[in-house]
């Protein structure tokens, strides 16, 4: 950037001096004054602003005051100065504090008129009184305070009853001190909002203005608040809290992992919308606990009835399954092989798909609803206890991109009056066909990837079972565990993670270019509308291949003789011996634990990484102390999204935990371990890698709160699906109920006795297509051999036809899926309509703010009204009083 371009941003706030030979430490103070942006427009009269000028490092690197040890550091801007000028008058600076010689450090201060002037703009809720509102002790408190934070080192904070500022009802607000009465979080929010609606160029009748533009342009490095102090101790300067010490030591570290977040003080440190994630993944995590104990439940039960399942032992007995030879399950180059190589699978599958897991199943359909029920009552709560009930309706700024675009005129139905908007009606509609034709488009991309993988499945599974030989006596090790079918799967599920990976970084950037040409009002529009685009996206390309597994593979096979083939060439894929409950399980755990991997290593790895190389940097160029400032500028930014990633990260555990559970028990104990480490490794992250980010309000979770009541939905459908279609347990029980007894049975009693034989249908090899008839010959000269399916045998009037036990099972999938989901939606509209939304003591809360806020500000007026007309009686009277003769 040369001398000319160092104005840009400072001429919003005036004129910047030429600087002494003496003050060349690179840092600029400037001081905001108060003026009124009423939108992102130019700044009406920039001759009375404050003039910035340069000033020397005081020497204390802990301080966030300027050197009169009065004005607050509010928030910094850098930029870098590339000209001969600048470079020649720092030719020493190598030998001061500043870590690099081209930088340039604006230090940005806002008087007490300018925060009195745009808190009453913003809507901002600030304190009126002491709560005087009584709370009960829970029962459980005695409890909980074992797992609290210290309340002599992180003190609670004060409750108070708020309302919007307004500088005209001054004296009605609980003011101590004006430079505490506005925290340092809502100090560097309003800065931020003042910054993000200056204009600074017009150029072809486009009006350029906010800091993020010139971010994004390369004119600005950074511009961010402060963090207070160093994570790793105390700070040296008395008025400084050293609140980023304290969050690290009692809630960052990974001692803490136990201890319950201090949500109050997260939120006044980093604002509401910080406070609020934490909280969710909190609670989130603290509802897993009960969840993971049901789980391990049925997965200890599935392990105890392991050895006394009958099934299992008929596929492991030689006498049984050492007898059955199955049909080739792919043309030509397969062979003939022995139930046998599926008894290890045999015996894992009966852990999973035992009785127990219909029981989970049940189970966490219901959990949800208690999960996202008390969610509300807890998130009503903290939008009392935060002042962000009616930040929606009052305290929400328009964009400024979207200000910026507002040249159409249209009538406002509710208030007569004209307003500008930045399109016609017929120029939404476009714009809304573009986006949702836009989004179909990307996701039909993301549905050919998935085809692609499955055909790459169906073709590399030929090569499998031509290069891995399957011997029917069972007798090699490895044969039991790498059989064409697991390699397939495995390979497949190997490929899809790297496709799904490649595919999030492309639609990423797809949704932020469809979510920007859409232009939403607000900030809380913006994020919503990228959330569900993104969520459909991520969607489709997480759980596509789970879907693929669990409903539609193995399940348009046909039989040997007359296969199905995949767009006319590749044979359908048939599920491994063992069903496709394994495999969806395999899957589950290569996509959920890579992706994981892949989290962390971004998440952690990478900022740490390149602040190590940053501070290295710096150690090497200098060995003084240096400021505040520039160790925070030496951090990490945190993105645009923000926290986007991480409620995006949740959600899609969220889903794999609730939509496949049926598959794996585990999967709540495996999330509640994960969700305890990342609470602590995102606190770190804020705490130690990034820089302290601008404090943003925020009345909920947005738009995952519908994804989240969506994904409980579709929930119980997928599970009733998967323990119906999926698993065995409903032909199971069809057997065990009635074709294991008469008519249909031979045996005398209830039993599972001959289940595997009744299952596997017979085949002549005979009536093999040419097609389809292996290479090798068949084995020990037989003549028939068994398949997956419920088909009458040869020379049936009806042979390769579906028979009476597959109807029937037909029948009682359907049923159970009816019944299952009937009363598992029953049971949450029950659960739903007991649980308000709004706990009582919640709602007269508000009631008592809104009765103090009309009595105190309200009524005052009403006083003043009356005592300057008792002062216009009395005058009036003295006037026309009749006078003495």
């Amino acid at each position: 950037m040369n001398v000319e371009n160092q104005d840009v941003l400072l001429d919003l706030e005036g004129e910047e001096e030429e600087e002494d030979d003496d003050n060349d430490d690179g840092e600029i103070v400037l001081e905001l004054n108060q003026v009124i942006i009423p939108t992102y427009g130019t700044v009406p009269d920039q001759q009375n602003l404050h003039t910035p000028e340069w000033v020397d490092f005081d020497d204390k690197p802990d301080s966030l005051f300027f050197k009169d040890g009065q004005r607050r550091i509010d928030f910094v801007l850098v930029y870098e100065d590339e000209s001969k000028k600048i470079a020649h008058k720092r030719s020493d600076r190598k030998k001061q504090k500043v870590l690099d010689e081209k930088l340039i450090f604006v230090k940005v201060h806002a008087p007490w008129e300018v925060l009195c002037t745009y808190a009453e703009v913003m809507h901002i809720k600030m304190p009126l009184q002491h709560n005087d509102l009584k709370t009960r002790a829970s029962a459980f408190s005695w409890f909980s305070r074992l797992f609290r934070v210290d309340e002599n080192i992180i003190k609670p904070e004060q409750e108070f009853f708020t309302a919007p500022f307004q500088k005209e009802h001054f004296s009605n607000f609980y003011i101590q001190d004006k430079d505490t009465f506005f925290n340092p979080a809502t100090r560097s929010r309003i800065v931020h909002f003042i910054l993000s609606r200056v204009e600074y160029a017009t150029k072809n009748n486009v009006k350029k203005f906010g800091i993020n533009k010139l971010l994004d342009t390369g004119i600005y490095k950074a511009a961010f608040p402060l963090h207070d102090s160093s994570f790793r101790h105390l700070s040296t300067d008395p008025n400084c809290p050293s609140e980023r010490y304290l969050l690290y030591r009692e809630w960052a570290h990974p001692k803490n992992i136990f201890k319950l977040q201090p949500l109050d003080f997260i939120r006044k440190y980093y604002g509401e919308k910080i406070g609020i994630y934490f909280a969710w993944l909190g609670f989130y995590t603290n509802m897993l606990t009960v969840a993971a104990v049901v789980g391990v439940g049925c997965f200890l039960y599935g392990c105890l009835k392991k050895d006394n399942c009958t099934w299992s032992q008929e596929v492991c007995d030689p006498n049984i399954g050492g007898n059955i030879i199955m049909c080739p399950q792919c043309d030509e180059v397969c062979t003939y092989w022995n139930l046998t190589i599926t008894c290890e699978s045999s015996k894992k599958l009966c852990i999973f798909d035992s009785y127990g897991t219909l029981v989970f199943a049940v189970f966490m359909g219901i959990w949800v609803t208690f999960f996202l029920e008390f969610w509300k009552r807890r998130q009503a709560e903290l939008e009392y206890e935060w002042d962000t009930v009616e930040y929606l309706e009052q305290e929400e700024q328009v964009r400024p991109e979207y200000e910026a675009r507002c040249t159409h005129v249209v009538m406002n139905e509710i208030t007569q009056q004209e307003e500008y908007v930045p399109y016609t009606a017929c120029g939404k509609c476009v714009r809304m066909t573009f986006c949702t034709s836009a989004i179909f488009f990307w996701i039909l991309l993301i549905i050919a990837s998935v085809v692609g993988i499955i055909v790459y499945r169906l073709s590399v599974f030929l090569v499998f079972s031509a290069k891995l030989s399957q011997h029917i006596s069972g007798t090699e090790a490895i044969s039991k565990y790498l059989t064409p079918q697991m390699a397939t799967s495995v390979t497949a599920s190997l490929i899809s993670f790297v496709v799904i990976m490649i595919l999030n970084i492309v639609y990423e950037k797809v949704a932020i270019l469809i979510t920007d040409f859409e232009l939403p009002r607000t900030q809380t529009d913006y994020e919503n509308s990228l959330t569900t685009k993104m969520f459909l996206f991520q969607f489709v390309n997480y759980y596509s291949s789970c879907f693929y597994i669990a409903f539609f593979k193995g399940k348009f096979v046909g039989h040997p003789g007359s296969p199905v083939y995949w767009l006319g060439k590749y044979r359908n894929e048939e599920c491994d011996p063992g069903g496709c409950l394994l495999e969806l399980t395999t899957q589950l755990a290569i996509i959920v634990g890579g992706k994981a991997i892949w989290n962390n290593i971004q998440e952690m790895l990478l900022p740490l990484v390149k602040n190590l190389i940053g501070r290295y940097s710096a150690a090497a160029r200098s060995e003084k102390v240096v400021p505040r400032w520039e160790h925070d500028y030496q951090l990490q930014p945190i993105g645009k999204l923000g926290l986007f990633y991480e409620y995006l990260e949740m959600v899609i555990q969220f889903g794999f935990v609730t939509l496949f559970v049926a598959s794996f028990p585990l999967a709540p104990l495996l999330a509640l371990i994960n969700n305890m480490l990342e609470i602590r490794l995102d606190a770190w992250k804020l705490t130690t890698q990034f820089r302290r980010l601008v404090p943003q309000k925020a009345q909920d979770i947005g738009a995952w709160q519908p994804i989240l009541q969506g994904i409980a939905i579709l929930a119980v459908v997928t599970n009733a699906l998967i323990i119906a279609f999926t698993s065995d347990m409903i032909p199971r029980l069809v057997y065990y109920w009635s074709f294991s007894v008469p008519p249909y049975g031979s045996h005398s009693t209830y039993t599972m006795k001959g289940y595997i034989n009744s299952t596997l249908s017979v085949f002549n090899i005979s009536d093999f297509k040419n097609a389809s008839k292996p290479f090798s010959p068949w084995f020990r000269n037989q003549t028939t051999c068994r398949y997956r399916d419920l088909r009458y045998p040869p020379g049936h009037q009806h042979q390769y036809e579906h028979n009476i036990y597959y109807w029937h099972v037909i029948a009682a999938k359907l049923a159970f899926i009816i019944v299952m989901e009937h009363v598992i939606y029953f049971v949450k509209f029950i659960i739903s309509y007991v649980i308000p939304d709004v706990s009582q003591k919640t709602k007269s809360k508000v009631k008592r703010e809104k009765y103090l806020t009309q009595k105190l500000l309200h009524e005052n007026d009403l006083k003043g009204v009356k005592k300057n007309m008792d002062k216009i009686i009395k005058g009036a009277d003295s006037t026309f009083q009749p006078k003495d003769e």
